[in-house]
C-alpha cells in the first residue's frame, strides 16, 4: 500500500467524526428552531384556554346572546351562522378552485395557465378586510341589505387561492406514468384528470381544503361589511347573520367585562372546532387511502 493510500485511510475516521459533529449541531439548531417556532401556538393555546375554559357550559352552546347584565347567553347562532356561511364559501371556493387547478395543471405552460397561476399569487396575497370591501360592492349593494351570501362570497374569495394552489401542487406530485398509462388506455384528458389523477392526490387536496376552511373561519373584517351579525338564529342566507369571528370582535371592543370574557370563550370555541376540522380530515383521508388499498 502506497503512503498516499495509508493517508487516506488513516483520514477517514477523522473525516467521517467531522461529518457527524456537523450533523448533530445541524439537527440541534433546527430542532432548536422548530421548537421556537411551535412555542408562540402552544402559548396562545394555553392563554385561550385558561381564559375561556372558565366559563364553558352546555348552555353557551345553545343560547342566544342576551343583554348586558343578564346573566346566560351564549354563541349557538354564531356556531350555526359560521357553519352555514363558511359551507357557502366551500360550495363556491372548492369546485372551482379544484377545477382551475386541473386547468393550469394540464395547460402548465399556456397562457391562460400561466395567468390563473399569477392571479391566484396576487389574490392570496390581498388583506382580508379588501375582500370584504369587495363582496360589500358586489352583493350587499346590489342587495340592499347585509347577508350571509355575501359573507359566504367574501370567504370563498380568500379561500379559492389556498384550494387552487393546493390542489396543482398536490396534482404535481402524482407519478407521471400513472397519465401515460390513462391516456395509452385511450381515456380522454379530461376523463385522466377527475378518474385518476384527482383520487390519487385527494389525501393532499382534502388537506388544503382543510387549510382554507380553518384560514376563513376566523375571518373577522370581511363579515364586518358582509354578515354584520344577528342576535337570534337565522337560516335564510339572504338576511344578516352572525359568525364566531364577528361575534369575538364585537365582545371584544365592547366596554364591558362579561362579553369580555365570552369573547376568550368564543375564542376556545373556534379553535377547538378548526382543530376537529383538520383531525376529522386527517381521519377521513387515512380512511380513504386504506379503503383503496394505499399504504
Amino acid at each position: 500500500m502506497s503512503e498516499r493510500e495509508i493517508i487516506s485511510v488513516r483520514a477517514v475516521p477523522s473525516h467521517l467524526g467531522r461529518r457527524r459533529l456537523v450533523n448533530t449541531i445541524m439537527l440541534t439548531i433546527t430542532g432548536a428552531l422548530a421548537v421556537a417556532a411551535v412555542i408562540p401556538l402552544v402559548w396562545i393555546v394555553a392563554h385561550v384556554a385558561a381564559e375561556g375554559a372558565r366559563f364553558i357550559s352546555p348552555t353557551f352552546f345553545t343560547d342566544v346572546p342576551k343583554p348586558v347584565g343578564i346573566e346566560g347567553g351564549g354563541i349557538g347562532n354564531a356556531i350555526v351562522g359560521s357553519a352555514i356561511v363558511v359551507g357557502i364559501a366551500c360550495l363556491i371556493a372548492v369546485p372551482v378552485g379544484i377545477a382551475a387547478a386541473i386547468y393550469s395543471h394540464d395547460n402548465a405552460t399556456r397562457p391562460l395557465g400561466i395567468v390563473i397561476r399569477f392571479s391566484t399569487d396576487v389574490l392570496s396575497g390581498i388583506p382580508s378586510i379588501i375582500m370584504g370591501i369587495f363582496a360589500y360592492a358586489v352583493v350587499v349593494v346590489p342587495q340592499g341589505h347585509f347577508s350571509a351570501l355575501s359573507g359566504g362570497f367574501a370567504l370563498a374569495v380568500i379561500m379559492l387561492p389556498i384550494v387552487l394552489r393546493t390542489t396543482e401542487e398536490m396534482l404535481n406530485l402524482v407519478p407521471r406514468s400513472l397519465r401515460e398509462g390513462a391516456l395509452a388506455l385511450g381515456a380522454p384528458r379530461w376523463r385522466t384528470s377527475l378518474r385518476v389523477l384527482l383520487p390519487a392526490a385527494m389525501s393532499g387536496v382534502v388537506t388544503g381544503i382543510m387549510l382554507g376552511i380553518s384560514r376563513v373561519a376566523g375571518e373577522a373584517a370581511p363579515m364586518i361589511f358582509t354578515a354584520f351579525g344577528n342576535p337570534f338564529y337565522a337560516a335564510d342566507v339572504t338576511q344578516p347573520m352572525a359568525t364566531l369571528p364577528h361575534t369575538i370582535f364585537v365582545y371584544a371592543i365592547s366596554p364591558y367585562k362579561d362579553l369580555h370574557d365570552k369573547a376568550w370563550t368564543t375564542a376556545l370555541v373556534l379553535i377547538v372546532l378548526v382543530l376537529g376540522l383538520n383531525l376529522a380530515a386527517r381521519l377521513f383521508t387515512r380512511w380513504r387511502l386504506k379503503k383503496m388499498g394505499w399504504k
